[in-house]
């Protein structure tokens, strides 16, 4: 279970958020600066919030009274939105970096239609194979929480769908938290179990 209960003053607005998922994709919905990847990064532990508590499986990473957990040690699967591919790797070794399933690895290359790429470098190919060497780069390290921020916002309606299919497949089996941004509201109402709207730095479900 993930739970995230924190608060952070940004530039315009205070964040007060509070939510949980136990296995199950939680979707944050809403406008451009409202915090959604904030939100991310924090569970991440690429930023600290200025109070409240992150827990996932029991385990704290981020107390106000004590050190956060290292980066390294959450076990998170991150997919930034600007992909955040090692620009001197090739795909295959992008890919591999942190791989724990070979044979993921090739279902999920061949399902993306990248393995063409392998021999690549990021700056060779285009923003939608960036995303998606990105993602399944994500998914082979059998993270044990998946932050995704708008996952599949570059591909073409085809590849976005086969997309979202093989994520609601893959965690019905894994059955871990995930947390996804998306602006596509067909999106979230068919990926989301929970949806959650950010207004004013606090989130709602909607009616």
């Amino acid at each position: 279970m993930l739970l995230v209960n924190i608060q952070k003053k940004l530039q315009s607005l205070l964040l007060d958020v509070h939510f949980k998922a136990d296995g199950e994709i939680v979707v944050l919905f809403g406008p451009s600066g409202a915090g959604k990847t904030t939100i991310l990064n924090c569970i991440a532990g690429l930023i600290h919030p200025d109070s409240g508590q992150i827990k996932l499986n029991k385990r704290n990473l981020y107390n106000g009274k004590q050190k956060p957990m290292p980066i390294a040690k959450r076990h998170i699967g991150y997919l930034f939105q600007d992909y955040a591919l090692f620009p001197h790797m090739t795909v295959e070794k992008n890919i591999r970096y942190g791989m724990k399933d070979e044979q993921l690895l090739h279902h999920l290359a061949e399902l993306m239609g990248i393995k063409h790429l392998f021999g690549s470098y990021p700056h060779q190919i285009s923003g939608g194979e960036k995303q998606r060497v990105a993602l399944v780069r994500t998914l082979v390290t059998k993270p044990k929480a998946l932050l995704l921020d708008e996952p599949f916002s570059s591909l073409d309606i085809h590849t976005k769908l086969a997309c979202q299919d093989e994520l609601i497949r893959l965690h019905e089996s894994w059955n871990i938290p995930i947390v996804l941004v998306t602006h596509d509201i067909e999106e979230a109402e068919k990926l989301g179990d929970l949806i959650l709207r950010i207004d004013n730095g606090q989130l709602f479900c909607p009616q």
